[in-house]
């Protein structure tokens, strides 16, 4: 079975070629066939008129017999191939020089012998009385008993005699024939190996670009394939596709790359999803817990318990209640942002005036953790255009997290200024920094930092999804965070927003 392209077109090509060279070898054998008829009967246009005039056919309005048999053993001695008929002035044959039994028509039609005598576009073809139903080529001359009298009958002389019976006799008959054929088998073969090679070279980068795709499927879709082709359109990704070969193998790099980085994509939020789920376990497991142990031991000892100590069973318990439903309502917000389901309300406000604001509210909790909050705010900033709701919930987790990275006696400033044209926000704390390696991973939703106690912070080790939601809120506004950080001396995280949006 035919199942490749090559072999495809290779056999369309020979198909194509054999179907050529047949027809080719038939009009060679009917030109051939017509010119020699054409050239015969010219030559010999005036051989039936030649012989009229030399030999007195009707002699008193009857057929003279001796002249008659006088001409027929003439041109059996001269040329054994023409056929002489005697007519009558209807086209009846009267007489004749082939065998008896080989002549099949007694009559013999007119229109022909007209055109012929008009002096009509030659070869002519008239009928043959050895085969009904065929033409061939003649000369015939009118038979008058005196010049201007009417037509007494007509000498019709069959010039082509009988045919060669096929197309390999009249091979083998002519030199030129067989030359003219071999030449057209020779043609035919020299162009099928030309196509034969010119195909290979065309479907060569198909067949690797087959391969490849192959080669991508087995690899699981994960690993886009080498290959001369694309090595070659990488190269020249910048120039005008050669052709549509090279288009085809742009398209299934670009596409082959974004399967593997859509897969990679899948892998990664299918690892994420893990490690959320293990972290929210961790996360969730602890205030349960700490809730569940409070609220049985007041079930158990509640008669027991003297009233001071009831009410701090009581405030530790309400503590891990907030800390549960504020991740949980962390973990509903950053899903919609994920989502797309956040709708920004943008507006126009003043930066310095939300940072003072935000100061104020997170001030209690930095008296309470002996850290120090200051504010550098630009009054002069610029107004900035944003949903106000989501940029203080930015400003407030970045006071918060850097409140509770600081050790007591510790430092934050949060500062306003001016810049290129919008304002540029700072959060910088006196705390105890952030590793390196770890620094890139902050903003992972559910990123889990150092140990407790490391270089005198407490390490808190929570869910990371204040920065990850801060971060997400600011893409949606078209920015971005910044942060710098030196282990044991603080960090600074930062961002800028614009007047319009």
């Amino acid at each position: 079975m035919v199942r490749s392209l090559y072999a495809r077109l290779s056999t369309v090509l020979l198909a194509l070629l054999l179907a050529v060279g047949v027809v080719g070898v038939a009009i060679t054998l009917a030109t051939t066939r017509g010119y020699q008829e054409e050239v015969d009967q010219k030559l010999q246009r005036d051989l039936a008129q030649q012989m009229v005039a030399e030999n007195p056919l009707f002699q008193q309005g009857e057929v003279s017999e001796e002249s008659l048999h006088h001409l027929f053993h003439m041109l059996m001695v001269i040329n054994p191939r023409i056929e002489v008929y005697l007519l009558s002035a209807t086209g009846e044959i009267l007489a004749y020089s082939a065998p008896p039994e080989r002549v099949q028509l007694d009559r013999v039609p007119l229109a022909p012998i007209e055109r012929f005598l008009a002096g009509g576009r030659l070869p002519l073809r008239g009928a043959d009385p050895r085969n009904p139903g065929s033409e061939t080529i003649f000369s015939v001359a009118p038979i008058r008993s005196d010049p201007g009298n009417a037509v007494q009958g007509y000498l019709y002389v069959v010039l082509a005699g009988e045919q060669l019976a096929g197309v390999v006799e009249r091979l083998r008959g002519s030199y030129i024939l067989r030359l003219s054929a071999w030449t057209l088998l020779a043609s035919v073969a020299i162009a099928l190996l030309a196509g034969l090679l010119l195909f290979r070279r065309l479907t060569r980068r198909l067949g690797q670009l087959d391969q490849r795709m192959h080669r991508f499927q087995a690899s699981g879709f994960a690993k886009v394939p080498e290959g001369e082709v694309a090595r070659s359109s990488s190269t020249t990704s910048d120039e005008v596709p050669r052709d549509e070969i090279d288009r085809l193998d742009r398209s299934f790099v670009a596409m082959a790359e974004r399967i593997v980085e859509q897969i990679d994509g899948l892998e990664q939020v299918d690892r994420l999803r893990r490690e959320l789920v293990a972290n929210v376990s961790h996360d969730l497991r602890t205030p349960l817990a700490s809730l569940q142990g409070y609220l049985e031991t007041l079930l158990l000892k509640d008669g027991a318990l003297p009233a001071e100590e009831r009410r701090r069973y009581l405030e530790v318990a309400a503590s891990q209640s907030e800390r549960l439903g504020k991740l949980v309502e962390e973990l509903f917000e950053l899903a919609k942002l994920d989502a797309g389901e956040t709708q920004l309300e943008i507006e126009p406000f003043s930066m310095a005036e939300l940072a003072q604001d935000v100061a104020q509210k997170l001030r209690l909790s930095a008296e309470q953790r002996g850290v120090s909050l200051t504010t550098t705010l630009d009054r002069e900033a610029p107004v900035v255009r944003g949903d106000l709701r989501l940029i203080e919930r930015v400003l407030v987790n970045l006071v918060d997290n850097a409140l509770r990275h600081t050790p007591e006696a510790g430092k934050v400033d949060l500062s306003v200024a001016a810049s290129n044209g919008g304002v540029r926000v700072e959060v910088v704390d006196s705390g105890c920094g952030i590793e390196p390696e770890e620094l890139p991973l902050i903003f992972d939703r559910f990123f889990r930092g150092r140990a407790e106690g490391t270089h005198g912070c407490d390490g808190h080790r929570g869910a990371g999804l204040g920065l990850a939601i801060s971060r997400r809120v600011l893409e949606l506004h078209g920015s971005s965070i910044e942060v710098d950080s030196t282990v044991g001396l603080g960090s600074r995280f930062a961002f800028g927003l614009s007047t319009s949006r």
